[in-house]
């Protein structure tokens, strides 16, 4: 993690907050920007949906496609991104994310403002679970981050774009 003294982070360093279908590693976090935006390193299994349809209230992403190929769904939009393509997707806005390869995808993920990025490991121990999460529990972390997702997207999701898992 970057602090006063070290203004550098390697590819093996950063906290994880990690669950099925999506690995997060942070690269920097809002205590760091003063709050302004936040970077999380996504990796996406091959043919997995990292996320079902979902709305933030609060904050705007930006997924900047490192390796693989990432497939979205922005509104009524469904786009594919190469490495080196940037996918904007803002607040206010149903958004889902795939990869639709079959190699890892890793993603830079931009989150302004910050704050959402805690999101992530606030999830990872509910979902670390053997069986189901306590969904009660899941649903009040989206509506402390001010997220709405739709669950039952996940089934068309996957369908229409030949996922897997």
């Amino acid at each position: 993690m970057l602090t006063n003294a070290s203004h550098a982070l390697t590819a093996l360093e950063g906290e994880r907050a990690d669950f099925p279908g999506l690995g997060s590693r942070y690269v920097l976090r809002g205590y760091q920007t003063d709050g302004r935006f936040a970077v999380i390193e996504h990796t996406i299994p091959p043919r997995t949906l990292a996320a079902p349809t979902h709305v933030h209230e609060n904050e705007d992403e930006y997924s900047f496609v490192l390796t693989g190929t990432m497939g979205a769904e922005i509104g009524d939009e469904t786009v594919t991104a190469e490495p080196g393509d940037l996918v904007a997707k803002p607040r206010g806005v149903p958004h889902a994310f795939w990869n639709p390869g079959d190699t890892e995808t890793r993603v830079l993920e931009i989150i302004s403002p910050a704050g959402f990025e805690q999101f992530f490991a606030d999830l990872a121990p509910l979902l670390a679970v053997d069986g189901e999460p306590d969904f009660e529990a899941v649903l009040e972390i989206q509506v402390r981050y001010g997220l709405t997702m739709d669950f039952d997207t996940i089934g068309s999701l996957m369908q229409a774009h030949g996922l897997e898992s």
